[in-house]
């Protein structure tokens, strides 16, 4: 299964040494790595032995499942001329680095936009699934870092040489702008109603490869620029924020860095914590409270004294989700009460960016009953779970369904099973009708829940409701 033979990968023996992994062991990762990608592999502990002391290159994902997998042991992302793999396909790096050179930041960024709606890129073969690079949140040390050194380029003016390209260089104006944040708006609206697995939702991707790739690489001034950059930058953190409602988290990861270093580029720092937010939010839903605590001080920290009073609220109920999964009751109470504090302060005539149209208290008090949740208080999930339900709108459909989980959950930790059950189908009827892996989850959570009650009869009808939307699921 190796398609090349060189000299013995030192390298690669010395960073397995390093890591202490044992041949067997790096193949049993690889495989499974493999399988949660829809690839069936077969490596063994001598296949390893090949590709150290024979210098064997393995074909397709492998060696970015090699790299991904020695990544995981030692806590951190491993290139793949750290292990003398480097010069496989590369397309599984793609959008991961966040350049200093505003130049090289247009190339990344249109280089992830390549991807087609399939995840394969352009004129090649490879697929999202095969980009191996699995979530790694340390992957987003390096972004973070240099978005809070330096977060706006000096300038962004670009002139392209007609040499360059083909026919006359495209020159860029407001009203191509526009047109890329009238497209972000439409695509708000359509996330929160169908959820980010809809049709008009993978929408999106197209419109970043189709239009803004051309508009990025054209010639524009640098106000022209920092708008164009700006845009871009909300279209892809949307991007990225409908890949992690539909389970596909390394396409998420990558998004959202491009996005990050699109802020940078716009001068918007208020929006580069927004997006610092985001990857907040997916750190926290993954698991990792602590990195995502981190994350959203970061975008606190840059934003004070600049962004408007719902903004600074909403990092700080994002660092409240965070500091609540990683267990700390005090600081995600503090934070809750730092961000309604705020809440409260704002007011409809600030200048508040449009991309935070979504946040009004009841979203304050959805994600208020998200933090009590983690911390196993219920009474608290319900009171603010009443407060996040008492107004349903047809706007905010996935929202309102996740709702109505957490909701079926605090009732059940405080013994009413009918009503976890009647707001559980109630939930089930919502996520029924939109396109949202994280809502699907959430009713898996709340069956997995119910499984101790699974002779009651309203527990076996909530199980039948949910059947055909758990097979529609991917595995």
């Amino acid at each position: 299964m190796s398609r090349e033979q060189r000299g013995p990968n030192e390298k690669l023996g010395t960073v397995l040494a390093l890591a202490g992994i044992s041949n067997a062991g790096l193949a049993r990762r690889v495989n499974d790595l493999g399988a949660q990608r829809g690839l069936t592999l077969r490596y063994d502990k001598t296949s390893v032995a090949r590709w150290v002391s024979k210098g064997m290159v393995p074909q397709g994902a492998a060696p970015h499942l090699i790299a991904a997998a020695i990544g995981q042991k030692l806590g951190r992302p491993v290139p793949l001329h750290e292990i003398g793999l480097a010069d496989a396909d590369p397309a599984p790096e793609v959008g991961l680095a966040f350049p200093r050179d505003v130049g090289q930041a247009v190339r990344s960024a249109t280089e992830l936009y390549r991807l087609d709606l399939a995840g394969r890129r352009a004129g090649s073969g490879g697929i999202w699934q095969s980009l191996a690079g699995s979530f790694a949140v340390s992957a987003y040390a390096t972004p973070a870092s240099r978005w809070l050194i330096t977060p706006a380029d000096s300038s962004v003016a670009r002139e392209v040489n007609p040499a360059e390209g083909s026919g006359a260089p495209l020159k860029v104006g407001h009203s191509d702008v526009q047109k890329l944040r009238e497209a972000a708006e439409d695509a708000r609206r359509w996330d929160s109603k169908y959820g980010g697995g809809d049709w008009r939702s993978s929408m999106v991707p197209e419109c970043l490869r189709v239009e803004a790739a051309p508009l990025l690489l054209g010639s524009y001034s640098d106000e022209v620029g920092r708008a164009l950059f700006g845009a871009s930058a909300e279209l892809t953190r949307l991007a990225g924020w409908m890949a992690f409602d539909t389970g596909q988290q390394e396409a998420a990861q990558r998004y959202y860095i491009q996005a990050l270093r699109l802020a940078r580029a716009a001068a918007d720092v208020p929006l580069g914590g927004y997006v610092l937010a985001s990857m907040s939010l997916q750190a926290t839903y993954r698991g990792f409270g602590d990195e995502g605590v981190d994350l959203a001080q970061a975008a606190l920290e840059r934003n004070r004294g600049l962004a408007t009073a719902r903004t600074m609220s909403f990092f700080r109920l994002v660092e409240a989700r965070a500091h609540a999964r990683a267990g700390d009751a005090q600081a995600a109470g503090a934070a809750l009460k730092a961000a309604e504090s705020w809440l409260e302060r704002s007011r409809d005539g600030d200048n508040d960016p449009s991309w935070l149209g979504f946040y009004s208290y009841d979203r304050f008090a959805a994600d208020a009953a998200e933090c009590y949740r983690d911390l196993k208080a219920p009474r608290q999930v319900r009171r603010f779970t009443e407060q996040a339900l008492s107004k349903p709108t047809e706007e905010f459909v996935r929202s309102h369904g996740l709702r109505l989980v957490v909701s079926a959950v605090a009732e059940l930790e405080s013994g009413n099973l009918d009503a976890a059950c009647e707001q559980g189908v109630r939930a089930v009827e919502v996520a029924g009708r939109i396109s949202s892996a994280r809502t699907t989850e959430y009713v898996k959570d709340l069956l997995h829940r119910l499984e101790p009650y699974g002779d009651e009869p309203r527990v076996v009808e909530l199980r039948e409701r949910a059947r055909p939307l758990l097979m529609m699921a991917p595995a």
